[in-house]
C-alpha cells in the first residue's frame, strides 16, 4: 500500500465506476470476469495514467486467469473490445467452429482452452463433465480441452478479442443481436458512465432494451444510436438507473434489470397537433400503440412503442404519404412534431429535388428556428 492505496487491485469492468482516488491501485488493476471496452476503461484511465492495467480472462475451470493482456502506464487505450491478450505459460487457447476446427483470424469462433490449469472436471457431475471437457484433437494423447462457451477472435497481431458469451447471442424477430455491440454503442456516448443491454418480453413481444448510467438525455442517446447502429440493434427503450445491479461478486445481474416504464402523455401538458404531417403521425401513434390522444409533443418508444411496432408505423406513415422515409428516423425523432418535421422536408426535398444533405441541412435549420 502506498499513501492508504493499494499497490494492486483486481475488479471487474462494473467495478470501474465505483473506484475513487483512494480505492484505486498505484501499480497495477487487474480487469476481469466481464467484457472490457476502451469506453468503460476512459475516465479511470485518465485518471490514473500511471497505473499498468492488465485485462484478464479465464473460467474458473482453468482455474481462473489463462489469458492476459497488459496495458502498460500511458500506453492509449482505443475504443471497443480490449484484447484479452494472449495465452499464459502452460495454457493453450483454441478458436473452433461448430465442428470443431479452428478458424482463421479475424472470423468468430467458439474458444477452448487446454493446459495443465485445467480442471479435471466437475465433482460427482460425469454427465456435465462428459459434455463441457472433451477430448483435444490438437495435443497429445489424451490431452483434454474445456468448451466455454465464450466467442472470441484472433488479431492478426495473434491476440484474443473477447465477444461476449454463446448464449448472450439472442434473436429478436429473427434478427441476431450481439448485446456487447449494443453496450459498446451506448458507451461510446459521452455522457453515459455505464451501460447493459436485455431482450425483454414483458409486453409479450420481444423487445430490445438499453440501461445507461449519468447524465445524457435519452433523446441524445438514442440518435446517436440510429447514426452509428443498423435499425434492428437500436434499443426500443432505454432506461436510466442510478448504478447498475450487481451481483456479489460484481458482474452485472441482467435477471435484475427492471423493466421500462410505459407513460401515459400527461395531459396537463399535451400539445395538439399543429400540422397536417403532425395530426397524420399522432393518429398513426394513436392507432398502433392503441392509446386514446396522442399530442405533437409525444415520443412513440415512451408510449410503449417498440421495433416492430415501429416498423408497423412507419409503413403507415409511408402509404399515407408516399415518402421514402427509412426506419432509423423513426429511431432518431420518435416524437411526434420531429418526425413530421422530416416528413415535411422530405415531401420538400422531392418536390424540389434536393439531395439527402440538403435535406439534413434544411431539417438542422427548422431544429434551430423551434
Amino acid at each position: 500500500r502506498a499513501g492508504g492505496r493499494p499497490a494492486f487491485l483486481k475488479v471487474t469492468p462494473s467495478h470501474l465506476p465505483l473506484l475513487d482516488a483512494e480505492l484505486s491501485p498505484t501499480a497495477d488493476l487487474v480487469i476481469g470476469g466481464e467484457a472490457l471496452t476502451g469506453e468503460q476503461l476512459a475516465a479511470w484511465r485518465a485518471a490514473h495514467p500511471e497505473v499498468a492495467v492488465i485485462n484478464e480472462y479465464g473460467p474458473t475451470e482453468a482455474t481462473v486467469g489463462c489469458v492476459a493482456a497488459r496495458i502498460a502506464p500511458g500506453e492509449p487505450v482505443p475504443a471497443g473490445p480490449v484484447p484479452i491478450g494472449t495465452p499464459t505459460w502452460n495454457t493453450r487457447a483454441l478458436l473452433l467452429d461448430g465442428a470443431l476446427r479452428p478458424v482463421p483470424p479475424g472470423v468468430v469462433g467458439e474458444l477452448y482452452v487446454t493446459g495443465a490449469q485445467l480442471a479435471r472436471g466437475y465433482h460427482d457431475r460425469p454427465g456435465l463433465t462428459a459434455e463441457r471437457f472433451l477430448p483435444c484433437p490438437y495435443g497429445p494423447p489424451g490431452a483434454r480441452m474445456y468448451a466455454t462457451g465464450d466467442l472470441a477472435r484472433w488479431r492478426a497481431d495473434g491476440t484474443l478479442d473477447y465477444l461476449g458469451r454463446r448464449d448472450d447471442q439472442v434473436k429478436v424477430r429473427g434478427m441476431r443481436i450481439e448485446l456487447g455491440e449494443v453496450e459498446a454503442a451506448l458507451l461510446a456516448h459521452p455522457d453515459v458512465r455505464a451501460a447493459a443491454a436485455a431482450v425483454r418480453t414483458d409486453g409479450g413481444e420481444p423487445m430490445l432494451v438499453g440501461y445507461l448510467v449519468g447524465p445524457a438525455h435519452e433523446d441524445s442517446v438514442r440518435a446517436e444510436l440510429a447514426r452509428e447502429l443498423p435499425a434492428h440493434l437500436v434499443p426500443a427503450a432505454l432506461v436510466r438507473l442510478d448504478a447498475l445491479p450487481l451481483t456479489p461478486n460484481g458482474k452485472l445481474d441482467r435477471a435484475a434489470l427492471p423493466a421500462p416504464a410505459v407513460a401515459a402523455p400527461a395531459q396537463d401538458s399535451f400539445v395538439a397537433p399543429r400540422s397536417e404531417a403532425e395530426a397524420m403521425v399522432a393518429e398513426v401513434y394513436a392507432d398502433i400503440l392503441q392509446v386514446e390522444k396522442v399530442g405533437a409533443l409525444d415520443d412513440f418508444f415512451a408510449l410503449g412503442g417498440n421495433s416492430l411496432r415501429g416498423m408497423r408505423a412507419m409503413a403507415r406513415i409511408r402509404a399515407e404519404v408516399d415518402v421514402d422515409l427509412p426506419m432509423r428516423a423513426l429511431f432518431s425523432s420518435p416524437v411526434v412534431a420531429d418526425l413530421a418535421a422530416q416528413i415535411e422536408a422530405r415531401i420538400a426535398a422531392e418536390l424540389d429535388g434536393l439531395s439527402d444533405t440538403e435535406v439534413a441541412a434544411l431539417l438542422a435549420a427548422e431544429e434551430g428556428t423551434n
